[in-house]
C-alpha cells in the first residue's frame, strides 16, 4: 500500500513517475501505486513514453544537484529508512552495491531532510515499486510478500536503480539488474551490469548540460 503525500515540490515541477519518487518526510504510507510507477515485476502500465518522461525528470534532478555544487566530484543523494525498519539491512546493502559500482553519484543515509524515502507494507496488487518527481526526491515501496518471494537485496537495488535514472527491462537476463523479476524467483544477482553502470555514470556526469540547455 502507499502513503498519501503532499507532493508540494512535485506539484510545482510536474510529477514524472517511472519507478521512484520524492515524498515529504511528514507523509504517511502510500495506499496505492501511481499508474505510471515502475514495478519490480511487469505489473501496472509500462511504456516507452513513460520511460522517457522518467529519464527527462532525472536529468532535471542531475541539473539541480550539479548546479548546487558544481565542483563536487560526485552528486550525493540522501535516503531515509525511517519508514522501512524491516529492510534497513537490505537497503544498506543496496546502497553499498551502487556506491561500489558507480562514481558520479553517491547514496547516503539521512533520516532528516532526505531526498527520497523507503516504505514497507502489503500491496499484493502492485508489489514493490518506485516513483520520482525528477528532482532527486521520491519514494520506494517495498512489499513484504514480494521481498520474501524474490531475493530482497535485488528488489531494493533494482528499485533504487530507478532513482538513478535506469528504466525497467523485464526481458533481460538475471545479470541485468533492471530486468527485475523477469528472470524469476531464483535470480539472486543484485549488481548492475557494465552497461547499467556506464549509463548511470554518464547520466550523472553529463546530465547537467543536456538538462539546462536552452530550448530551441
Amino acid at each position: 500500500m502507499r502513503h498519501p503525500r503532499t507532493f508540494a515540490v512535485t506539484a510545482a515541477l510536474g510529477l514524472a513517475l517511472a519507478g521512484f519518487g520524492a515524498i515529504p518526510a511528514t507523509a504517511a504510507t502510500p495506499s496505492s501505486a501511481p499508474a505510471s510507477a515502475a514495478h519490480y515485476t511487469a505489473a501496472g502500465k509500462h511504456s516507452a513514453a513513460n520511460d522517457q518522461a522518467f529519464y527527462d525528470a532525472v536529468m532535471k534532478s542531475v541539473a539541480k544537484k550539479r548546479a548546487a555544487n558544481p565542483l563536487a566530484a560526485s552528486v550525493t543523494v540522501y535516503y531515509s529508512t525511517a519508514n522501512a525498519p524491516s529492510f534497513t539491512s537490505q537497503i544498506s546493502q543496496a546502497a553499498q552495491i551502487w556506491n561500489s559500482s558507480v562514481q558520479n553519484v553517491r547514496l547516503a543515509q539521512s533520516n532528516s531532510g532526505a531526498d527520497f524515502q523507503y516504505y514497507e507494507g502489503d500491496d499484493p496488487q502492485n508489489g514493490s515499486y518506485a516513483s520520482t518527481d525528477g528532482h532527486g526526491n521520491g519514494y520506494i515501496f517495498l512489499d513484504y510478500s514480494q521481498n520474501q518471494q524474490y531475493y530482497s537485496v535485488r528488489v531494493v537495488a533494482h528499485e533504487t536503480g530507478h532513482v538513478l535514472g535506469l528504466p525497467d527491462h523485464y526481458s533481460g537476463p538475471c545479470s541485468e539488474l533492471m530486468s527485475g523479476g523477469g528472470p524469476g524467483t531464483s535470480c539472486r544477482n543484485a549488481y548492475p551490469n557494465s552497461t547499467e553502470k556506464s549509463r548511470v555514470n554518464s547520466l550523472w556526469r553529463n546530465g547537467l548540460a543536456s538538462a539546462v540547455k536552452p530550448a530551441a
